[in-house]
């Protein structure tokens, strides 16, 4: 079998949308840090 040969702006694509997918994870778990801290300071605060 023939292997389909990739062009480098295909590459480029793919690398944009994992870096994106890859973004929105951190995105999440920065919101999770940050309510974690939140609640932490409301608990320390009571």
């Amino acid at each position: 079998m023939k292997k389909k040969k990739v062009t480098f702006e295909e590459l480029l694509k793919a690398n944009r949308l994992e870096l994106l997918e890859d973004q929105k994870q951190l995105e999440k778990i920065e919101e999770r840090i940050e309510d974690r801290r939140l609640a932490q300071k409301s608990g320390n605060a009571s």
